[in-house]
């Protein structure tokens, strides 16, 4: 395991949900001296005077709250050139977004945001392709969100919210894949499923992806799929790729020949990796590993895409019962 840099921060997990705790004890796994917050309990002047308590360039803060709460955690974070690590998706309206990117400013070479599948091995080999003879792709992730935890309920959780809910924001990595490997794609037609008891959250949603005089496709997801998936397909005139991202097995076919290749993935190393990769950068400035590491500074086109989506949403469709 490659070790952080040479100085010792102090990191602060704002969001005690399920994921601000991975992230607090995959800091802890990885030697920080790390603290976990529940946002409910601290309001924002706390959180104000704990940065201030702190001498400067001696904090570092992963911020893991809902997304409609994350602006003045953000730009307190700036105020205090503390570096942050921000759970995505960062905004789901541009004008947010902007606001948040202007804000940033001071810490932005230092910041990343989470989308972690860019350290899944097969997403890191397929950003090492080239893609010039693609024609079409298509990207799904599908999982019964009643299935996701124990002892949890949907309609009290964020998934629920009309405001920064449904499955658009919650599984919008395969957005991000998409921006990342087909940078030209601009955004096309949206069109949800909601549910009769959820007014203005998407259940299922199919994002159509277009590019003048080259590939065009589709991001689904959604949140009704019986058995989890999460598959990528991409068509190209020399090849075609069926990838599973679940099982870790590619199927190519070239010249009439088939191969697969498989990696092996356990899902957390994807969340320790990234968070590695940004305390290196937080505490030595170290660049990350990975190539195609998510930093602040270069997913702006990807998070514009997810809220330009969010925005442009036409429900088509309800389904009703079996969410409680």
């Amino acid at each position: 395991m490659k070790t952080t840099g040479q100085k010792q921060l102090k990191y602060y997990v704002i969001g005690a949900g399920s994921i601000g705790k991975r992230h607090h004890q995959n800091l802890l796994s990885l030697g920080a001296d790390a603290r976990l917050l529940s946002w409910r309990n601290i309001s924002l002047n706390d959180f104000v005077t704990l940065l201030g308590n702190i001498p400067a360039q001696r904090s570092a803060v992963v911020i893991a709250t809902a997304s409609q709460v994350r602006f003045d955690l953000i730009q307190a974070a700036a105020n205090a050139n503390v570096p942050v690590y921000i759970e995505k998706p960062l905004a789901f309206r541009v004008s947010d977004l902007d606001r948040i990117y202007d804000v940033a400013q001071p810490i932005i070479a230092r910041s990343m945001i989470g989308f972690m599948m860019r350290y899944h091995p097969m997403i890191t080999a397929l950003a090492g392709r080239k893609h010039d003879d693609i024609y079409g792709f298509s990207f799904e992730i599908g999982h019964d969100v009643r299935q996701w935890r124990q002892d949890w309920q949907f309609k009290d959780s964020y998934a629920a919210k009309s405001q920064g809910g449904g499955a658009l924001l919650d599984l919008c990595h395969e957005l991000d894949i998409a921006q990342l490997l087909f940078p030209d794609a601009r955004l096309g037609q949206v069109d949800c499923l909601g549910h009769s008891d959820f007014e203005n959250v998407d259940f299922a949603t199919r994002i159509s992806l277009i590019q003048h005089n080259g590939p065009s496709g589709t991001v689904a997801m959604d949140y009704l799929s019986p058995h989890s998936i999460r598959r990528i397909n991409l068509r190209g005139r020399n090849a075609i790729s069926d990838i599973d991202l679940l099982a870790g097995t590619e199927t190519r076919s070239q010249n009439g020949v088939l191969h697969t290749t498989q990696s092996a993935l356990e899902r957390n190393n994807m969340f320790v990796d990234i968070m590695r990769d940004f305390m290196n950068l937080a505490e030595s400035g170290q660049p990350p590993e990975n190539q195609i590491a998510p930093m602040m500074d270069n997913v702006y086109e990807s998070c514009k895409l997810i809220a330009q989506a969010w925005e442009a949403r036409q429900f088509h469709g309800h389904i009703s019962g079996g969410m409680q």
